[in-house]
């Protein structure tokens, strides 16, 4: 029986992008936003293969190639002397094979809020799709024939709500999403918090006198962190770590002291441009289910890990592929309600196997070892990078096709799901 109308909660990147896919398949979507704009704050901007492919499906690849750009590889490296301990490089398509296997889909980067408006304008472009701005879910219910959430709105009284109804409700609503929460309660999304915070900038620095890739990650104890270009304009992110337990004054304090600790040249503030300024807790956590009845949840409203790595964004948008393709079966008769448990499953089960043991192995071994050598020596990541770098320079040197000598990206493909193989 074809689906009357999807609610997605939340106008997140995984929010927008799923009601895009969606629209796109003759699907009505409307999608609740609590605030009153898109979300600005320095946020992921690497997106894998595997998430450049669903952006393909949503017809907004080639814009967000155009805004972007495509990084030219990732190194780890010692902070003393900046040198590269290993480092896989990405190289540039031939004339005429931009759209070819494996260029057409290669890591692009660009920031989360300029995606974010892009995806906005297609959604806004479909006539099947509407974007609810100061919508603010406070509650929710279901029976048999249909789901719905109660929402205060800039037209609502206070004290009052207005009552959206749908098949499916899915909550695209991030890491603090109202629709966990009241499915599961306040406090229910298992998991643990690290002792260590995250602290994101973005910022502008002159780093052309030094040899710096376009994204590099430092090993050690201390002053482990990520430096990466995000825009073309010389824009960069620079991701650190701190100690836990501090205050947004105590960290803020502390930051001209560590750009001058760990930047090449130990520049001071006048040295720099800081644009924005972000510190946030970071937790490895799933929910207990994927679906409850006509609610559904995906993304970080799911699952969370820490950024290191990029497995957290690529799972939201894995996830995402995967709900549409269930949605749009359902909606065109090749599969009943029960594929939804099968979304639940496999994507709970690619969070357990891939993304919460890998990304939790990629934040300790920045940290982890007493020092860089140590690190080489013992981690079986970094060995497994010394041998891919190694294969790739021979692979160059012989001057093998282009498609041979692709940039391997590892654990990534595998974190998408094909749910059509489950069409009856």
């Amino acid at each position: 029986m074809a689906i009357s109308k999807v609610i997605i909660v939340g106008a997140g990147p995984s929010g927008l992008l799923l009601a895009l896919l969606l629209a796109r398949a003759g699907i009505t979507v409307e999608l609740l936003e609590m605030t009153d704009e898109l979300d600005k704050n320095p946020r992921a901007s690497h997106y894998t293969p595997e998430s450049c492919l669903e952006f393909d499906r949503a017809g907004i690849l080639d814009q967000v190639r155009d805004e972007g750009f495509s990084p030219n590889g990732v190194s780890w490296r010692k902070l003393d002397d900046k040198t590269r301990l290993v480092a896989l490089y990405n190289p540039d398509p031939a004339p005429g094979q931009e759209n070819e296997p494996p260029f057409r889909h290669r890591m692009v980067c660009l920031p989360l809020h300029r995606l974010g408006k892009i995806l906005e304008t297609a959604v806004l472009a479909q006539p099947s799709a509407s974007i609810l701005y100061g919508y603010k879910v406070v509650d929710h219910g279901q029976d048999v024939d249909k789901a719905w959430v109660e929402a205060e709105t800039p037209s609502t009284a206070a004290g009052t709500t207005e009552r959206r109804e749908a098949d499916y409700i899915v909550g695209c609503d991030g890491a603090n999403s109202i629709v966990r929460r009241r499915l599961f309660g306040d406090w229910v999304f298992p998991g643990f918090t690290w002792d260590k915070q995250i602290v994101a900038t973005n910022m502008y620095y002159d780093f052309s006198p030094y040899d710096y890739d376009d994204s590099q990650f430092f090993v050690h104890p201390d002053h482990w962190h990520m430096v990466a270009k995000i825009q073309t304009d010389g824009l960069c992110r620079v991701t650190y770590g701190e100690i836990g337990g501090l205050g947004f004054d105590e960290l803020k304090a502390r930051q001209p002291a560590k750009f001058q600790d760990v930047l090449p040249g130990n520049p001071t503030p006048e040295q720099y441009e800081l644009v924005n300024f972000s510190p946030y807790k970071v937790h490895q956590r799933c929910a207990e289910k994927m679906r409850v009845g006509r609610f559904l949840l995906a993304a970080d409203a799911a699952h969370l890990c820490n950024p290191f790595g990029g497995l957290g964004l690529t799972g939201g948008i894995a996830d995402v592929g995967s709900l549409c393709d269930s949605l749009v079966g359902i909606h065109t008769g090749q599969a009943d309600d029960s594929i939804l448990d099968k979304y639940d499953e496999m994507r709970r089960k690619i969070w357990h196997d891939i993304i919460n043991p890998q990304s939790s192995d990629n934040m300790r071994r920045l940290y982890e070892y007493s020092t860089p050598e140590e690190a080489m020596d013992k981690d079986p990541f970094f060995k497994m990078l010394k041998g891919l770098e190694d294969a790739s320079k021979k692979t160059q040197a012989q001057k093998e096709d282009a498609e041979d000598s692709g940039p391997p990206n590892p654990g990534m493909y595998s974190l998408r799901y094909d749910m059509t193989q489950h069409y009856n």
